[in-house]
């Protein structure tokens, strides 16, 4: 154990390649855990990947320095674990690909996980269980490529991350084919869980942002969650400079998300702005999906499920964004625990005043649609 420029310990790992992982040859590969400040039980997870400039020992040391790479900065009282993709050239890209690769795009394209993604995943789950970590309150991050990778490998595990953020990623190609977004498609066999909670920020004259548009849709199309902040901000990973372009970029505690905790969906939001991609990229405009939608868990039982929705006030968030009075949005519930709503199945829903009968779509999800959000908490209620 070596201490870091934080005061906290650092262990370093190093270990060979399991069989089921698929790799055609034997190779090594590292990664570091980071302990909290002070130690705990039950400690939360922050999982972090890198991007092209970097390995996982520079990724890690660039946590001494804020404002270098402030994605890659875990909270004090959090482990962190840091992976690898560039010790092996095979691994590149988290497994992924881009649109300015030809070779990666035909190496990784597909709805198959690559051996770099299933050593991730493992990985992360050897951490959690040696370290008694709470499995409801595990995250991942990354820059750039590590962006890519975390939106690929993340949203399709949902059973292991709450909540993911991806810091300009570079490419929405990986995640496109990991979850089969249109013009991709799934096998009928491959089954996924409710994805984490997913936040993004991009910038519109960043040449690795192309294609946001129809990740955007897709989210949007398959009711997944996103927070979504864009502004000309380049290829950039200072907070504090980002922030002088969009100042939403952090005002969204995706560390608070749990696993074991439902959560709703904002979907054909009255306040989303217009999207700058594809045709407007040289737009100065900054804008946001999402960014002003909050919750509370109420109740969840095995024949009632409660939830209260509402927007932030200018009181709880200082920003140069208008905060509006009002949204209209469709809203569409995932990990509700204990409420079991089958396929097909008629259920019941109130909304302050409004009420109303839906009925549960082919995959068992709940949605009401064109629910008014203001800043006054409202408890939307679902039952049989």
């Amino acid at each position: 154990k070596n201490p870091t420029a934080s005061g906290r310990q650092l262990e370093v790992f190093q270990h060979g390649v399991k069989p089921e992982w698929g790799y055609k040859a034997p190779q090594r590969d590292t990664f570091v855990v980071i302990h909290p400040k002070e130690a705990q039980e039950q400690a939360r997870l922050y999982v972090v990947l890198h991007s092209a400039g970097h390995d996982v020992i520079s990724c890690v040391q660039c946590t001494r320095t804020v404002g270098n790479h402030d994605i890659y900065h875990s909270p004090d009282d959090f482990y962190a674990l840091y992976l690898d993709c560039r010790a092996n050239r095979g691994d590149w890209w988290w497994g992924g690909m881009h649109r300015r690769d030809a070779r990666l795009t035909e190496q990784n394209s597909g709805s198959d996980p690559a051996p770099v993604e299933k050593r991730v995943i493992e990985t992360v789950s050897w951490v959690i269980g040696k370290y008694a970590i709470d499995k409801n309150r595990v995250y991942l991050c990354g820059n750039s490529m590590g962006g890519s990778g975390t939106l690929g490998i993340g949203m399709r595990h949902g059973e292991l991350f709450a909540a993911i953020k991806a810091n300009v990623p570079a490419g929405i190609e990986h995640v496109s084919h990991r979850m089969g977004f249109p013009p991709q498609a799934l096998p009928q066999n491959v089954k996924l869980p409710d994805p984490p909670v997913v936040i993004n920020y991009s910038a519109q004259n960043d040449g690795w942002s192309a294609g946001h548009d129809l990740f955007a849709k897709a989210m949007n199309d398959r009711s997944y969650s996103l927070f979504f902040y864009w502004g000309p901000f380049g290829h950039a990973n200072n907070h504090a400079r980002i922030s002088k372009v969009n100042d939403l970029i952090n005002s969204f505690d995706w560390l608070e998300v749990r696993k074991n905790r439902a959560y709703p969906v904002f979907t054909n939001a009255s306040t989303n702005n217009k999207l700058p991609w594809p045709d407007d990229v040289r737009n100065k405009g900054s804008g946001q999906i999402n960014a002003f939608f909050r919750w509370k868990n109420l109740d969840d039982k095995s024949d009632q499920f409660q939830i209260s929705l509402f927007l932030v006030t200018e009181k709880q968030l200082e920003t140069a964004f208008e905060i509006p009075a009002s949204s209209m949005a469709d809203v569409s519930l995932r990990r509700i625990q204990n409420l079991r709503i089958k396929p097909g199945e008629t259920f019941k829903w109130s909304f302050g005043k409004a009420k109303g009968v839906g009925v549960a779509s082919a995959d068992g999800l709940v949605t009401i649609p064109g629910l008014k959000i203001t800043a006054r908490p409202t408890t939307l209620e679902i039952s049989r």
